[in-house]
C-alpha cells in the first residue's frame, strides 16, 4: 500500500552536531526525521521542545515527524504545528484525543496516533478511520537503546487486518529496537515506516544500516 520509509530517531545522534547530524541522516538515505518531544510527566525523561524542533527545520530538506509524548498534547500543540509535516500524539493522552487529531488536521498537517506496549490495540480502534498514521511502540517510550518486544507484532498485524479490511489509508509505524533484523519482522507483520535511532546514528556506516532497514525482509 505504501512504500517503506526510514525515519531516523534524532534523539540518537550528538545534539552538539546537530545540524551535521541531519545532514548525515539526509544525505545516507533518511526519508523522514523523527523528533520524539518528552515532558519528564507522560514518560520518565526529558528531551527537547518546540525551539529544538526549530533547529531542525532550519536545515532539513526532508518531513519532520514529531512524535508528542506529552500529558497535554493538546495545549502544546500551537507550538510544534508550524515546522512538523507530521504530528503524532498518544491515545493515553490527558486531553481529547479526536479533537487534538482533528486540530493537526485542521492546521494543515498529517496526524498520527500513538500506543505504548502495555496498551490494548482496542484502545485506538475508534480512531483508526481518522488518522493518518498509527504508531505501534515495540519498546516502553521515554529511553532509547531498548530491546525489540516481539510480541508487539500482533498490535502491527491486527492494524494491518483492520486497515486492509476497511480500506483505511494510514501508514504503520513502528518505533523501538529497530534494526535489519527486527524491520523485517515488522515489514512481514505489516509495517511501512520504521523509526531507528542507535542502529543509524552509532552504525559505521549509516547509508548501509539505512539501506538494510528499507530493504529488510525475511
Amino acid at each position: 500500500m505504501h512504500p517503506t520509509l526510514v525515519a531516523p530517531s534524532i534523539l540518537a545522534c550528538d545534539f552538539g552536531r546537530l545540524h551535521d547530524e541531519i545532514l548525515r541522516a539526509e544525505t545516507a538515505g533518511a526519508d523522514w526525521l523523527h523528533l520524539d518531544v518528552m515532558d519528564g510527566h507522560f514518560v520518565d525523561n526529558i528531551s527537547f521542545g518546540p525551539a529544538f524542533i526549530d533547529a531542525t527545520a532550519a536545515v532539513a530538506k526532508v518531513p519532520i515527524d514529531t512524535h508528542l509524548m506529552i500529558s497535554r498534547p493538546d495545549h502544546y500543540l500551537p507550538r510544534f504545528i508550524s515546522n512538523s509535516h507530521n504530528i503524532t500524539v498518544h491515545v493515553e493522552a490527558e486531553c481529547d484525543v479526536r479533537a487534538t487529531l482533528s486540530a493537526i488536521r485542521q492546521a494543515g498537517r498529517t496526524c498520527g496516533l500513538s500506543l505504548r506496549p502495555g496498551t490494548p490495540f482496542s484502545a485506538v480502534t475508534p480512531f483508526l478511520a481518522d488518522i493518518d498514521l498509527l504508531l505501534v511502540m515495540t519498546v516502553e517510550p521515554g529511553f532509547g537503546g531498548q530491546a525489540f518486544q516481539s510480541e508487539m507484532l500482533d498490535k502491527i498485524r491486527e492494524a494491518a487486518h483492520l486497515r486492509t479490511q476497511n480500506e483505511w489509508q494510514y501508514r504503520i509505524q513502528v518505533d523501538g529496537g529497530i534494526n535489519a533484523a527486527t524491520a523485517a519482522q515488522c515489514v512481514q507483520a505489516g509495517s511501512d515506516t520504521l523509526v531507528a535511532g542507535t542502529s543509524v546514528f552509532r552504525a559505521p556506516d549509516i547509508a548501509a544500516a539505512i539501506r538494510a532497514i528499507r530493504e529488510a525482509r525475511i
